[in-house]
Order: C-alpha cells, then structure tokens, then sequence
C-alpha cells in the first residue's frame, strides 16, 4: 500500500438546481467567502490558480490548480493539482429532484516532505481532517446559496 496516495469522495445533498450550484462551483477564487478552510486563491490565469487551505491541522497545503474540464452541461469540474498534492479533483452536479447532487472526487498523493513522513502514522488523522474540511465546506456552501 502506498500510504502516501489518497482517493476521498464525497456526497453533498444541496436544495438547489444544478444551473445555481455550477456558476458557484466553477469561482474557485470564491471559495474562501464560504469554505473557511480554503484560505486563499491566487489566479494566475483564466484556468490556472494557486490555492492555499489550512484545515484543522497546523498546516498549510498549497498547490497549483489547472483546469482540466470544465463542462457546464456536463456538471462537470475537474483540476489537475501540483505542489504539496499531486493528483486531481472533480466536481460532477446531476439533479436530485429540484436540487443537486454535487459528487467530489479527488485522488492524491502527498508530495510534500514533511507530510509524506508521517503519511503511515498521520493516516487516519489526515483522512479525518478531509472529512471535517468536507462537512465544513457543504455547510458553508448550503449558506452561501441561501444568501445569493
């Protein structure tokens, strides 16, 4: 096992359509109004950004986000990561009765020297912390929705 690679999923139920939930999806330089876990995003380019998070733990990952695809009729959102992860993320929206259904996927590796050599040990805390940044993102976001 390479305890350096991570896949995480997650499933976020959203009361609203897909046509609302993409535009706010697809403004990563947003993200940080209601994610408080994503600190800052820099843009470099119309698809390219550098995103700085810091969850529970005392750390700050930064990597560079690419976009991949970006297929609104689709719902799909996909970056490649380099920098302290090394992978990929997506986003894909389907309709769930008259709201959404946001699917994240993302799979990783540690690239950062300091993380890969607590990357066996630090497992479990590392997928928690995930876990926790996640539900506090959907939080945020249910918020930001009502608000718009």
């Amino acid at each position: 096992m390479d305890w350096t690679h991570y896949r995480f999923r997650a499933r976020w139920s959203l009361p609203a359509p897909p046509a609302a939930v993409y535009p706010v999806l697809e403004r990563a330089e947003d993200y940080p109004r209601w994610w408080p876990q994503v600190r800052e995003v820099d843009r470099i380019d119309d698809t390219t950004g550098v995103i700085r998070i810091r969850a529970s733990l005392p750390y700050v990952l930064t990597f560079t986000a690419r976009e991949v695809r970006r297929d609104p009729g689709a719902g799909v959102l996909e970056i490649a990561m380099t920098g302290d992860l090394v992978g990929w993320a997506r986003w894909t929206l389907t309709a769930e009765g008259s709201g959404t259904l946001a699917h994240y996927d993302q799979e990783v590796d540690l690239n950062r020297p300091s993380l890969r050599r607590f990357a066996a040990p630090g497992r479990p805390v590392f997928r928690l912390n995930h876990a926790l940044m996640m539900r506090a993102g959907r939080r945020g976001l249910l918020a930001y929705l009502k608000a718009v």
